[in-house]
Order: structure tokens, then sequence, then C-alpha cells
């Protein structure tokens, strides 16, 4: 009877520690893992919805510190130094708080990243930076709170707060440039391949630099190929058109062109034949 009562014991106490109740979270936290240009932005929030609520003005008070989610801190990371609105801030990882107002948002980026709301016991001397961002009034209902980034470019984007029918985008300008400038250097001093100078000649064309140079890389990447690809000779066209060689580069498009269909691709077969057309009139 004794062992008896042990193991009921033992099994009580078993599926106590055990036990949870799992049950949808009002606010389920997100994470975004973003590449803007060759630098990673990783934002970690939970999501809070209206559910029938005032929020912006309401629930989120004008002139009041705002942790920028629900639950726990909402945490931004910058693998690189980057500018946000114009102003620059180290790389690292940041709590994510803002002070909402009708026309104006002040956003913080506050280097306590793991305190949860510390909006009642805010510290001036964590603040690593601090912008002024406009707040637009938006159509769409935006049932939950939303991060989303958008207009990506190399080198920059617009990491954006919605809510309700509130947008707030904030401008980060990333280093691209140089970090490509100097991967282009370091790689093409030693042994490049064909895909580094291919990759270093459309950079060259797509931020608007030496076109020579940029010819000068693909014609190189091309004659180090067996097999020839319908994507450089696109390239490699659109870069002789860039110059204003357009005999060169319609020859350049038939020869992608004819790859592409060999192939099956449609996409470069769409645009070669566009290419073409235009670069004839």
């Amino acid at each position: 009877m004794k062992r008896l009562h042990y193991f009921l014991l033992l099994n009580i106490m078993f599926f106590s520690a055990v036990a949870q109740v799992s049950v949808p979270q009002p606010s389920p936290r997100s994470t975004i893992n973003q590449i803007v240009g060759l630098t990673t932005v990783e934002v970690d929030y939970s999501r809070p919805s209206t559910r029938g609520r005032k929020v912006v003005g309401g629930l989120v008070r004008y002139g009041d510190l705002w942790r920028t989610g629900a639950n726990k801190n909402t945490t931004v990371y910058f693998s690189d130094d980057v500018k946000i609105a114009g102003k620059s801030l180290a790389a690292g990882k940041y709590a994510l708080y803002t002070r909402p107002s009708q026309e104006l948002w002040d956003v913080y980026f506050y280097k306590k990243n793991d305190m949860g709301d510390v909006t009642r016991n805010w510290e001036e001397d964590q603040v690593a930076l601090t912008v002024k961002v406009p707040a637009f009034y938006f159509e769409p209902m935006i049932e939950t709170f939303t991060i989303s980034f958008s207009d990506l470019k190399s080198e920059g984007a617009y990491m954006n707060l919605l809510w309700e029918h509130t947008v707030v985008p904030i401008p980060i300008e990333v280093p691209t440039e140089s970090k490509a400038m100097q991967s282009i250097k370091k790689t093409l001093s030693a042994k490049p391949k064909s895909g580094d100078l291919y990759q270093a000649a459309v950079y060259y064309l797509q931020a608007g630099k030496d076109l020579n140079q940029a010819q000068a890389w693909i014609e190189k990447a091309l004659d180090m190929r067996k097999e020839p690809a319908y994507w450089m000779y696109r390239q490699y066209a659109l870069i002789l058109a860039k110059q204003s060689n357009k005999a060169e580069a319609i020859k350049a498009a038939k020869k992608s062109l004819a790859l592409a269909e060999k192939a099956g691709n449609k996409d470069y077969i769409i645009m070669n034949n566009a290419s073409i057309a235009e670069w004839s009139k």
C-alpha cells in the first residue's frame, strides 16, 4: 500500500510539473529577418489587435511612451552601422520605443533591449538615438499591429509601423556601397571567378558607376564560361545600351534571347524581345 501511495504521489508531482494550458496568445510574437542591401535587419515584436477598440490616440495615447507592440519590448537588430532618418546609429540590438502624436512620432532606439516595458523606469542615458518621423493616415484598416519593410533598395528601405489607419515609415540607410566596393576590390584582386566578375559588372551598372569597367568585367566573365549564359548576355546588353551602343546591345540581346529560348526561360524571352524592339527604333 505504501508503494502504491508513493507511486501515485510521484505521478501527481510529475504531471503537475509538466502540465501546461495551451491557448492562443492575444498578441502573438513575430520575427522579421530582412536583408537591406548587404545589411541584416531583424525585428522581434508582439502583435496586438484592435478588437473593436480605438487604438492610435486611444489605447496608444498621444504623448505617452509606447513599447511599440505588446508584452516584452520590441527589438531591432542591425548587423552594420546605419542611418535612421539621416542620423547615425551603431550596429547592434535595440529596444524600440515610440511617443505617438497626430503628425510626428518620436522613435527611440534604447540600449537595454531585454528589460520588458521600461516606460515607467526610463533611463535617458540608455537612449542611443531619437528621431522624429511623420505619421500618415492609411486608408485600409490594419486590424493587427504590423511592422513591415518597403521600398527596398540597395542603399536603404523603410521600416513601417502600421496599425488601424496609421502608418509611420522610418527611413533606414545602409552602407551598401562601401561594403560592396570593399568586397569587389578584395575578390577581384585575387583570382576572381566568372561569377565574381559578373556580379561586379552588374553592381556597377545598377549603381551608376564606371560602365567601361563594367563592360570589361562582363566581357571577361563571358570569356571564362564554358557554356554561354543568357542572364550574362542580358546584362551585357544592358551595359552596352546604357553606353548608347545600341547596335552591339541588340546583338548581345539576340544572343541572350536565343539562349533563353533554348533554356525555356519565358521571362528573359519577353525582356529581350522588348529591349530589341525598343533599341531598334
